[in-house]
């Protein structure tokens, strides 16, 4: 067994290693075909260090990146050729490719860069990290009581912006001094403000369920993946209804640890083909689209893992619905939402349609629910979000003001002699052999 593993790590490492260098040519020719950025003109940077694999987590900032960059300029710096390829032709905002330190810090003397904003917890955030003279502010890439979120990490920014008032409860549980009146700034979710797509089905009598399961995780604690317990019975029964139309939309990491997972994925997005084959009417949807928007507004029920799909669908304030993890070592923080929500056992969910009937005629579910959006994101009209995350950037920016006025010693390491380790110092998207 252990010399079949082996093979399959080597056969994928040779896979990714042929994918990489596939895609450093791609985007050496794009490369050269670009103009130089205006100089001294970017204000605030995304630090992004991930391959293509973890885009989503930039992806659901596109638009609020956009609309900020309206009055402050905004970079993203890519540290991954195989992120920054699909950057740099997806992105609404300009794209910085900065794969040694040499690279990056040349755009740091080039630009008045005074806020990094980060979307996850990458260890290669420190290398970013190392210069000073800039707010570096951790902005997340989603809201969710995920013991990810939960992170002693946070205090390693200077700022966290974060959803609301159950945010700040999660994190005063694990993190000590921290002071958050200062450094935690609440802006509810303004991707919010801007649902995206256009829905691909005209409504019909259907009910629409949404289900959108994350990936199964690395290690037990993270076990919330549902797709291997739950869901291939679930879409099998909603499928066969009659009543129903699914909008399966699986975490793009879905199967990248675990075989089994990674199988009953595909044979769910195998049955879809199969479902829609004998009624084209049905309209069943496989969704691997890199937008998010369309699919919650669209669905009356979500059906979701614990993962940050929770809180996008709880901003919408409609029906909702969580797998209960299997794994007993999985963490689940029962403090917040997830202690008053809608529970799907593994037992039912070859019975959803008995489920779902329950659910829609509960009146008291959808009150419970209004209590939980307030308390998570606060004031989710139409725009409000968007200006509580301008706010936050125009306070930083003052305070940039006033704190670089008080330190004009402050030392510029992105303008000073490259060493052999800056001048080395890289990220590549595989190991070398």
């Amino acid at each position: 067994m252990s010399i079949q593993r082996d093979v399959r790590l080597g056969l994928k490492l040779v896979r990714d290693v042929t994918a990489s260098r596939k895609a450093q040519r791609l985007l050496n020719g794009r490369l050269a075909t670009r103009e130089a950025l205006p100089r001294q003109h970017f204000k605030i940077a995304v630090y992004f260090a991930d391959s293509g694999v973890n885009l989503y987590q930039m992806r659901q900032w596109y638009k609020p990146l956009a609309k900020l960059a309206e009055t402050w300029p905004v970079l993203v710096l890519s540290r991954s050729g195989a992120g920054a390829l699909p950057l740099i032709d997806e992105s609404p905002i300009p794209v910085a490719y900065v794969r040694r330190i040499v690279d990056l810090e040349r755009v740091l003397a080039e630009q008045d860069i005074r806020i990094v904003f980060y979307v996850n917890q990458n260890s290669r955030n420190f290398q970013m990290m190392r210069y000073g003279r800039r707010w570096h502010v951790f902005i997340n890439h989603g809201e969710s009581d995920k013991m990810y979120m939960v992170t002693n990490q946070i205090k390693a920014y200077d700022y966290a912006l974060v959803a609301g008032d159950a945010a700040l409860a999660r994190l005063d549980k694990v993190l000590w001094d921290y002071d958050f009146d200062k450094r935690a700034i609440k802006i509810g979710r303004p991707q919010a403000d801007y649902y995206s797509g256009t829905t691909p089905f005209t409504p019909d009598e259907r009910q629409v369920i949404l289900y959108a399961p994350t990936w199964e995780g690395d290690r037990p604690a993270a076990a919330y993946g549902s797709i291997a317990t739950h869901g291939v019975a679930l879409v099998t029964a909603l499928l066969c209804s009659g009543r129903h139309r699914v909008i399966y939309r699986p975490h793009p990491r879905s199967g990248v640890v675990s075989s089994e997972y990674g199988a009953a994925n595909k044979a769910i997005i195998a049955a879809i083909a199969t479902a829609n084959g004998r009624d084209p009417s049905a309209r069943h949807i496989y969704d691997a689209s890199p937008e998010l928007g369309w699919q919650l507004s669209a669905a009356d029920v979500a059906i979701v893992d614990i993962s940050a799909m929770v809180y996008d669908r709880l901003a919408s304030g409609k029906a909702l619905m969580v797998t209960r993890p299997v794994d007993p070592d999985a963490q689940i923080d029962l403090s917040g939402y997830l202690s008053d929500c809608e529970w799907l056992h593994v037992d039912r969910a070859g019975n959803i349609l008995d489920v779902l009937d329950d659910l829609t005629d509960d009146s008291e579910a959808q009150d419970r629910l209004k209590v939980w959006v307030e308390r998570y994101f606060g004031d989710t009209g139409a725009g409000v979000a968007t200006e509580r995350f301008h706010a936050a950037v125009v306070h930083l920016m003052d305070e940039w003001e006033r704190v670089d006025a008080s330190h004009p010693q402050a030392v510029r390491l992105e303008v000073a002699e490259p060493t052999i380790d800056a001048a080395t110092d890289e990220v590549t998207d595989v190991e070398k052999l």
